[in-house]
């Protein structure tokens, strides 16, 4: 795609979010709504076309080459995205579930389940590829040091000199059998062929014949099995084999490629050119800028005076200064201003002698309006209930207006033809720079006219200076009495570390093997189809198991896209915590390591098998915490990963597991969890496959969001299979009937189908394709000595799910809708009965 084409996506997605704000802004004012069913709608609706929108401004956004745009293009991309994570919140908040369907709206809309995937943005990463290559290259040279990286030595047992004879007897015998009986083989062969070769000659006809009947069955059966073929992957019942990217492909990826080094140019070129273009608007232009402000400022003061008949107060710097002179006022607006803002410090020195005799009078109506709240408390519900619900204000809504706006009036109508190249705009640049240049000029300016409006009253308002002395003396003593009542500073916590470096404590922690290497795994890796089933099961009150494709948006909107964006994770919801729970395989780790892999972030390890024996005490415990949060924020983003998250809150512990102290964190984890705050990019994510050992209220407590993974269904089991497979290197023929393997292995997950497929895929098997395709046989006997999940596990992992604190709030919501359905129904039931009553009576009449 050419540069014009990005344009025309940019300004695309502008005019759809132009659309969508003036949508919702109405919704953020409305009357609170009471039908949860249309709320839903509308979140959904306005999340599907956000999400929609950041698809496009993403792709932009790693394509185009002009700076100046690419800065507009990312302030709205940030609001996009915190955006969306705010209407996910909402939507938890609404329907007390994590897990949500649009399969009306998608409908509407006309979109796949494909496009419910969560894009993650590639500048994540990109953008500091330099410094994860030297953090990688630390890391190596650290474990490299310590001796990590030393292959793993396998025990080998010593055999005597004749057991180590015998052995080798044994195998050249095999050999040597082996070989004779290939060798009498082809002896036998060339016999048979000899004896065939005397056999009475055939008649030519006949000959030609028969080989024209061998050729023609031969070739329509090719021929058949081929327009065969062809029908059932056109149907899609078997997948299309593996080709080679087209020569118009390769070229694209070379293209966008090589756009990734223009833009870093014209990145460098435009930094210099603001330092150039600033140095020069200062030097030519500055002495002009100067002198202007003088000339305004003491106009100002001729004003003020022909006006007021004295001269104004100059502004204090806290309030801006002279800026806020000429915004666009008239002298008398200006000291009626500064004459308001007197008789506002005369009212406060009145009502501090007030005060005390208010504090009363407040304690006794407090008193009155809790008795009244206890004698109407019906009517409070019945205001609670009328209140309904209404949209939270938006903390990103203000910059996705900002950057809108900018772009409709800069870029909107803006010719870019001449800028072939598309190199940054001189013209924005220098004007940036003049405004920049002139806010440093005033606040010199500011300095000078001080002096001279000072000298000014000191001339022509003598009397009128002492006064003003006085009062300054006032101002410095209600500071002094703000500083005695202030509130008093929380304290800061101790540096345990204030001797070290940050690369030692680094160093220390790859050392003691809690900074680990994350693997390099993507989050579009972990494989799982969209759940179709999900809306039809809820309509029929059946709360369905999650799929693996939800599970996937969940992980890159609570955990890649904060983790990726400072704007996302100091202005949307805090997540300090995150549990992933569900049965052995279904890849838990792989997603923690997939979090650190999309957003460049340092995974600490602090799981219990870790921990034992490290830092004893419950000093050394604090120190390590102190180690580990401080690298955390320093070297953020940050993922601390703790596996086996049950063992932390035991409600007992085994006896085998006495010596490891697995609950040593118990006590001490939700304290440093406090101290994360918005600002730094730390994430905690635990890991268990058996939650329901653990004691539930501490647990979640800590672990706020917890993510049910269950094990794949149907449509999640095809697609591994076939995507396995393919990565395996097997060629998948009509042979091999995926749709049987995936009804077969329901109850597996997806490592023992991962395990089956590397049993059966070894290099042997892998050469023996072309004459011997594979068979779904194959791989039922590794799989049937592994133990798949069966369904009681599941309702185990479903009813402690239930016990949680979100799980509970769903129980209530659904239970309160059933009541509510069950008084509809009386009250129809009484009307209906009563009708019919009065149906006979009258019946009864007639007769009579």
């Amino acid at each position: 795609m050419s540069q014009s084409s990005y344009g025309q996506m940019w300004d695309a997605a502008q005019g759809a979010l132009a659309d969508l704000l003036e949508d919702e802004y109405p919704t953020m004012q409305l009357c609170p709504q009471k039908d949860r069913l249309q709320v839903f709608q509308t979140l959904a609706t306005f999340y599907l076309r956000y999400l929609k929108i950041f698809r496009a401004l993403e792709e932009v956004y790693d394509q185009i080459v002009h700076p100046q745009k690419r800065r507009v293009v990312h302030q709205v991309l940030e609001g996009v995205m915190g955006r969306l994570v705010e209407l996910k919140n909402e939507m938890v908040e609404l329907e007390y579930s994590e897990f949500h369907y649009f399969d009306d709206i998608l409908q509407d809309f006309k979109m796949t389940p494909e496009d419910l995937e969560v894009p993650i943005p590639r500048y994540f990463v990109r953008e500091k590829m330099r410094a994860l290559k030297e953090r990688e290259k630390m890391l190596a040279h650290i474990l490299a040091k310590g001796g990590h990286q030393k292959p793993k030595t396998v025990p080998v047992q010593s055999l005597s000199v004749e057991r180590a004879v015998w052995l080798l007897q044994v195998s050249e015998r095999a050999r040597q059998g082996r070989l004779r009986a290939h060798f009498m083989k082809t002896i036998r062969q060339e016999e048979q062929r000899r004896l065939q070769g005397n056999s009475s000659m055939l008649d030519p006809n006949q000959a030609a014949t028969c080989i024209q009947k061998v050729w023609r069955g031969y070739w329509d059966r090719r021929r058949v099995n081929k327009e065969c073929l062809e029908e059932m992957i056109f149907l899609g019942m078997i997948p299309a084999q593996q080709t080679t990217p087209s020569p118009a492909q390769l070229h694209a990826q070379q293209v966008e490629s090589r756009r990734h080094y223009v833009q870093e140019e014209h990145e460098a070129e435009y930094q210099k050119a603001l330092v150039n273009i600033k140095e020069s608007v200062r030097s030519v232009d500055g002495p002009d800028i100067k002198e202007s402000l003088q000339e305004q400022i003491r106009q100002w003061f001729l004003e003020c005076r022909d006006a007021t008949g004295k001269f104004p107060d100059f502004p204090n710097p806290e309030d801006g200064g002279s800026a806020s002179i000429f915004a666009h006022k008239t002298p008398e607006q200006v000291a009626a201003e500064f004459a308001a803002r007197e008789e506002e410090r005369e009212k406060k020195k009145k009502s501090k002698g007030e005060k005390d005799k208010k504090g009363n009078d407040r304690k006794e109506k407090k008193k009155e309006k809790k008795e009244k709240m206890k004698g109407k408390k019906g009517k409070g519900d019945t205001e609670e209930e009328e209140k309904g619900w209404k949209m939270t204000p938006s903390n990103f809504l203000p910059t996705v207006v900002e950057g809108a706006k900018m772009y409709k009036e800069v870029w909107h109508n803006r010719d870019e033809k001449q800028n072939f190249l598309q190199c940054f705009d001189a013209q924005l640049v220098r004007e940036e720079k003049r405004l920049e240049v002139e806010e440093e000029l005033r606040v010199q300016v500011d300095e000078l006219m001080r002096q001279e409006l000072k000298n000014l009253k000191l001339v022509v308002d003598r009397d009128k200076g002492k006064k003003k002395k006085k009062v300054k003396k006032s101002s410095k003593k209600k500071k002094k009495k703000g500083r005695k009542t202030g509130k008093k500073k929380k304290k800061k916590e101790k540096d345990l570390t204030a001797d070290r470096t940050i690369e030692s404590l680094y160093e220390e922690l790859v050392m003691e093997g809690f900074i680990i290497r994350p693997k390099n795994i993507k989050l579009t890796d972990y494989i799982g189809e969209y759940s179709y089933l999900g809306t039809t099961l809820r309509q029929a009150d059946i709360e369905p198991m999650p799929s693996l494709s939800d599970v996937r948006q969940l992980i890159a909107l609570y955990g890649v896209l904060p983790l990726g964006s400072q704007c996302v994770h100091e202005r949307g919801p805090l997540i300090r915590a995150l549990l992933l729970t569900g049965p052995a395989g279904v890849g838990k780790k792989m997603l923690v390591h997939s979090l650190c892999t999309e957003t460049g972030a340092n995974l600490f390890d602090l799981s219990p098998a870790t921990l034992a024996g490290k830092y004893p005490g419950k000093s050394g415990l604090q120190y390590l915490l102190h180690m580990v949060f401080k690298v955390a924020r320093q070297l953020q983003p940050s993922v601390i990963w703790i596996g086996d998250a049950e063992k932390t809150f035991y409600k007992k512990v085994p006896k085998l597991e006495k010596e490891m102290e697995p609950k040593r964190l118990k006590k001490s984890l939700p304290k440093v969890l406090k101290s994360i705050k918005s600002e730094d990019r730390v994430l905690v994510v635990g890991t268990t496959r058996r939650p329901f050992d653990a004691d539930i209220k501490p647990f979640c407590k800590v672990y706020k969001k917890i993510i049910l993974i269950p094990r794949p269904d149907y449509a999640s089991r095809f697609t591994l299979w076939k995507e396995l497979l393919q990565a395996g290197g097997a060629q998948l023929g009509p042979k091999l009937d995926l749709s049987s393997l995936a009804k077969v292995t329901d109850g597996y997950t997806q490592g023992h189908i991962l395990q089956a497929i590397q049993t059966v895929l070894n290099s042997h098997r892998l050469n023996q394709q072309t004459k011997r395709p594979l068979t779904a046989v194959e791989f039922i006997p590794p799989l049937a000595r592994q133990d798949p999940v069966y369904k009681e596990e599941e309702e185990a992992f479903k009813a402690w799910y239930t016990r949680t604190p979100l799980g509970k709030k769903r129980a209530r919501a659904a239970k309160a809708s059933e009541e509510e359905d069950h008084k509809k129904g009386k009250t129809k039931g009484g009307k209906s009965q009563k009708k019919e009553k009065k149906g006979k009576s009258k019946k009864r009449k007639k007769k009579k």
